[in-house]
């Protein structure tokens, strides 16, 4: 595998996640349009990985958990890549 093939996978996968972020603001605009005037609880969280150890925080347990099982995969992921580069690049 060559580096201009790991080059044009990076951007792809950069541009990926563009087009995931403008599908989810389009989504919730959408979402908040409908009208629909209830009293809904607003919960949230985020993580910050520091090397392979994910921090995870949140407003309640279920979005917590929710984040800490995708930075595991993500996690896991990353270091499936890192290892999948290395035998390949060697």
């Amino acid at each position: 595998m060559s580096g201009e093939l790991l080059w044009s996978l990076g951007v792809v996968l950069v541009f990926v996640g563009f087009v995931l972020s403008f599908v989810a603001v389009v989504l919730l605009v959408l979402s908040g349009l409908k009208g629909k005037k209830s009293e809904g609880k607003a919960r949230g969280g985020g993580v910050i990985v520091i090397g392979p150890f994910p921090v995870v925080f949140g407003t309640d347990k279920e979005s917590v958990k929710i984040l800490l099982l995708l930075s595991i995969v993500l996690v896991a992921l990353l270091l499936v890549f890192m290892v999948f580069s290395f035998y390949i690049l060697r």
